[in-house]
């Protein structure tokens, strides 16, 4: 067993993230079945389209009570660098994109896929973190 998996911050981690995550899903599904194409923003899409970013807000909060529930700061320092490292990633990636669409005919990244690039990053973050430390951070 790791330090990181007998640690209770990281299990209500879990127990907040899995129900989250299952409603994004469901959401983004849901959204996408019930808008079509190139739907007029109205009140009812709006609403619709509305709830997987709450449960986006919902993964935010989720990861700053991990921070504040951390009792352990070298684990809460990993955790804090694997932001870091995500929020670099998507900034650069995002940021050079930008520039490409901008003096080029590239096509447009859609601002949703900054919140995935930024979970690639923390993936990439956690993979730091264990080859540096042999701890990753959050199991």
């Amino acid at each position: 067993m790791t330090k990181t998996s007998r640690n209770p911050a990281y299990r209500r981690y879990t127990r907040r993230m899995i129900p989250i995550s299952l409603a994004y899903v469901g959401a983004v599904g849901l959204a996408s079945r019930l808008i079509p194409d190139n739907a007029a923003a109205n009140g009812a899409t709006v609403a619709i389209a509305l709830v997987p970013g709450l449960a986006a807000l919902g993964w935010i909060w989720a990861m700053a009570r991990l921070l504040v529930e951390l009792d352990d700061e070298y684990l809460r320092m990993l955790e804090v660098r694997k932001f870091l490292i995500a929020t670099g990633f998507a900034l650069s990636i995002t940021s050079v994109w930008g520039v490409l669409e901008l003096f080029t005919t590239v096509p447009a990244l859609p601002v949703f896929f900054v919140w995935p690039l930024w979970c690639v990053g923390l993936a990439l973050g956690q993979l730091v973190n264990w080859r540096q430390t042999g701890v990753a951070g959050c199991a």
